[in-house]
């Protein structure tokens, strides 16, 4: 979005790249241009926009957020096709009795035709989906997780894969301090006292993180007393140290090349130390870490180790993902060995490194076009496309606007893995639906084979034998069935709100269970509510 014409700056980009670690940005060579959305975090620096109005990057990741597009889920597309097919042949079926009822000399009126069809179509569970849907929503409330709609609960029970940001979802997102590394002659609790001596003045979350490890590891204290007449220097992009000078000493901690190049330039011969520092620094290298420089004048003390830490209880979180039977993939702008450093310390079950806010999308839409549902865990402006796309986009409280807006859900606790209560959730609104809607489907073909022997029996006497309940009238049997439609959806209301437990169990036994209970009912309750009706209608003369 612009070119640095001047200066040279620490610039913290994880709102676009998602890597945490900041950088250096200066004018001139191929380190100057510079992103809107981006932090300056010590330094000054001049910049020169280049990006014409409506293409900056801001405007790009808006533009793949309204191009982005949810599908239906499976399920949304199978009630859609059951209640449109079952209201369908039901509307084929009264319409055929009118023709009927001619034939038999049975002349069927408009409106009875017309209540019949009302009591007939799919009404119980039509009337019982919005129900269904804002319990969903109440019961994620509960966790802490705020659904924007019910489909978006919905499709949660029905997730394949998760992907999850790796900076401020997986991680903390800030570098932290976990050990310090010294070289042989420096013990460790030396090195660590040196370490609170240089960060006394270093506000950043690196500087905190280091005086909270000797607190926590060594019960070293800061005390700012105990260097009265300290000169603090602080950290620059130019020279990328900071420290401290008390009297003749000279302590500094930074980038590793500038340690080295600052106790050459106070004793250029020295040589103490060297070959264990490289070492340190090439281990925190090759496990994905930060290397921190720490020097005393002349002398390399040893190295801190500087990590991006993951949340805690995460990785058997995600293995209990796993049983559910969810891919959880982490996807981040970090290099690839740092990226399987932090996918192995998390338990996930794939990554990918170096991801673009395309790369992200690209990835979201192959999974659909494979059949696969897709959760989206995020947090920055950055991952704004990924989560519009994702079946499900979970937003983290703690990210940008950006994000939140672009997610159908925002976890007010930021814990990616909230997933897990998530889908529990939408797989129980999932059950809901199914058992009321096996329900729904019984108790309709039930009335049918209920009502049609009691319109008919004066025409056509041989349906006696179907009129088990012996109705009253034609009309009271039509004006039965209308009030028992009616009181069936208002007695449902609780279940719908409660839902139906949820239980870790196949398909198959699920699917048995819900025709035995709700099928079952709905094909018995119908024959018991319409003949008590039935008896009140009778017995108070109202057909």
């Amino acid at each position: 979005d612009g070119e640095i014409v001047a200066g040279i700056a620490s610039v913290n980009e994880a709102a676009i790249t998602g890597e945490s670690a900041p950088v250096i940005r200066e004018s001139g060579g191929d380190r100057s241009a510079v992103t809107g959305g981006t932090t300056v975090i010590s330094d000054w620096i001049v910049v020169r926009i280049t990006a014409a109005p409506g293409y900056s990057f801001l405007d790009r990741m808006i533009a793949l957020v309204e191009g982005a597009e949810r599908q239906k889920t499976p399920n949304e597309l199978a009630l859609s096709i059951l209640l449109v097919g079952m209201t369908l042949i039901f509307l084929i079926a009264v319409v055929s009795l009118a023709g009927l009822g001619r034939y038999a000399a049975a002349d069927v009126p408009v409106p009875v035709l017309v209540a019949l069809l009302v009591t007939l179509i799919p009404t119980t569970i039509g009337g019982l989906l919005s129900a269904i849907g804002i319990a969903g929503m109440d019961r994620l409330i509960r966790h802490n997780v705020l659904a924007m709609s019910g489909r978006a609960v919905e499709a949660a029970g029905d997730v394949d894969t998760l992907l999850l940001d790796k900076t401020g979802t997986i991680t903390f997102g800030n570098r932290m301090a976990t050990e310090i590394i010294p070289v042989p002659g420096v013990s460790e609790r030396d090195a660590a006292r040196i370490a609170v001596e240089a960060s006394l003045a270093d506000e950043t979350a690196e500087g905190r993180s280091i005086l909270a490890l000797a607190r926590e590891k060594f019960g070293i204290t800061a005390d700012a007393d105990g260097l009265a007449g300290a000169s603090f220097v602080p950290f620059t992009a130019a020279t990328r140290l900071s420290g401290v000078d008390v009297g003749s000493r000279r302590i500094r901690k930074g980038a590793v090349d500038a340690v080295k190049r600052f106790v050459q330039s106070v004793d250029p011969r020295a040589t103490t130390g060297i070959a264990a520092f490289d070492a340190a620094v090439e281990k925190i290298a090759r496990s994905g870490g930060t290397p921190l420089g720490l020097a005393e004048d002349g002398r390399l003390l040893g190295v801190i180790h500087l990590k991006d830490v993951v949340k805690p209880d995460i990785k058997e979180r995600f293995a209990e993902l796993r049983r559910m039977g969810i891919r959880t993939v982490m996807v981040t702008g970090d290099n690839p060995v740092t990226a399987a450093a932090i996918a192995s310390e998390a338990g996930v079950d794939d990554f990918i490194a170096e991801a673009t806010p395309q790369d992200k999308l690209a990835y979201i839409r192959t999974e659909q076009r494979h059949g696969r549902l897709v959760a989206m865990c995020g947090d920055g402006t950055n991952d704004a496309p990924a989560l519009a796309q994702a079946d499900v986009g979970v937003a983290m409280q703690s990210g940008t606007q950006a994000a939140r807006e672009a997610g159908n859900m925002v976890d007010l606790d930021s814990d990616p893995t909230k997933l897990i209560e998530i889908v529990g959730i939408g797989k129980q609104l999932l059950m809901t639906r199914g058992a009321l809607t096996t329900f729904s489907i019984a108790n309709d073909v039930a009335k049918y084979f209920a009502i049609i022997p009691a319109l008919f029996i004066a025409a056509i006497p041989e349906l006696g034998l179907l009129n088990v309940m012996g109705l009253h009238s034609p009309q009271s049997a039509i004006l039965s069935a209308v009030i028992f439609n009616a009181l069936i959806i208002i007695a449902l209301i609780p279940l719908a709100l409660r839902g139906v437990a949820y239980r870790a169990q196949p398909a198959a036994q699920v699917l048995g269970r819900n025709l035995a209970l709700y099928g079952g009912g709905g094909v018995i309750l119908p024959f018991i509510g319409i003949k008590l009706i039935d008896l009140a209608v009778s017995a108070l003369g109202l057909a």
